[in-house]
C-alpha cells in the first residue's frame, strides 16, 4: 500500500494532494482547493508571486483604450527585466541555474518568476531577504516553490503553438528571452555583470526596513540621468 501511495503521490490519481500544486508550484482553486498543497520546507527553487508586468497587458491611454507595444519594444522591457532579475539573484543570493517567467493571464500564475538556485541554502537565504524588499512599489512574496523539473510543469501545446486555452492554461507559458541575452546569462564563460553596483537599469528592488535604507535612499543608484527615478536599494 505504502508503495502505491508513493507511486500515486503528486499525480491525478493522487486525491489527497494538489497534483497542479505539485507540478507547477501554483493551484487556481489556491487555498480553496480540496486538496492539500505541500508546501517544501526545502527547495533549489523560489517564486516570486505576481511580480512581472507585461506591458502589452497593463498599458492604456487616459481614455481606457489600450496603447499599442510593439513586438521590439515588448521583447526590449522584457529582456530588461529579466537580465535585472538574474543579476541580482546571482550577484546577492547565489549561482542561479535557471529562471522562468510566466506569461499566463490566470491570477495564480500572471506574473511569476520561477528561479532555481544551485544550492538549496541559497534558495532559503533568497526568499527569507526578499520578503523584506520591494520591487516597482510593491512589497515582494517569495516562497519555496516545490517545481525542480520545469519540463512537466510547462504546456507543450503552448511550446508547440498550439495551446487553445491561451493565457488562461493551467500549465506554465513560459515567455522566452532573446537568444543574445540566453547566451550572456547561461553561456559557459558566464560574465558576472556588475549593473546592482555600477548603477542598474530598468525597474528598482528597495527594503520595507526604512531605518537601513530610508525612503528614497539608495545604495545602487542609476548614473544615467534619464534614468534617475530607478534606483535600488538594499
Amino acid at each position: 500500500m505504502a508503495e502505491y501511495l508513493a507511486s500515486i503521490f503528486g499525480t491525478e490519481k493522487d486525491k489527497v494532494n494538489c497534483s497542479f500544486y505539485f507540478k507547477i508550484g501554483a493551484c487556481r482553486h489556491g487555498d480553496r482547493c480540496s486538496r492539500l498543497h505541500n508546501k517544501p520546507t526545502f527547495s533549489q527553487t523560489i517564486a516570486l508571486l505576481n511580480i512581472y508586468r507585461n506591458p502589452q497587458n497593463s498599458s492604456q491611454s487616459a481614455d481606457g483604450l489600450r496603447c499599442a507595444v510593439s513586438d521590439v519594444e515588448m521583447q526590449e522591457h522584457y529582456d530588461e527585466f529579466f537580465e535585472e532579475v538574474f543579476t541580482e539573484m546571482e550577484e546577492k543570493y547565489g549561482e542561479v541555474e535557471e529562471m522562468n517567467v510566466c506569461d499566463n493571464l490566470g491570477d495564480h500564475l500572471v506574473g511569476n518568476v520561477y528561479v532555481k538556485f544551485r544550492r538549496e541554502e541559497d534558495a532559503e537565504k533568497a526568499v527569507i531577504d526578499l520578503n523584506n524588499r520591494w520591487f516597482n512599489g510593491q512589497p515582494i512574496h517569495a516562497e519555496l516553490s516545490p517545481v525542480t523539473d520545469f519540463r512537466e510543469a510547462c504546456c507543450r501545446q503552448y511550446e508547440m503553438g498550439e495551446c487553445t486555452r491561451g493565457g488562461f492554461c493551467n500549465f506554465m507559458h513560459l515567455k522566452p528571452i532573446s537568444r543574445e541575452l540566453r547566451r550572456e546569462l547561461y553561456g559557459r564563460r558566464r560574465k558576472k555583470l556588475g549593473r546592482f553596483l555600477c548603477g542598474g537599469r530598468g525597474t528598482a528592488l528597495r527594503t520595507t526596513n526604512s531605518q537601513v535604507s530610508g525612503p528614497g535612499a539608495s545604495v545602487w543608484a542609476v548614473t544615467s540621468q534619464s534614468r534617475a527615478n530607478t534606483k535600488m536599494s538594499a
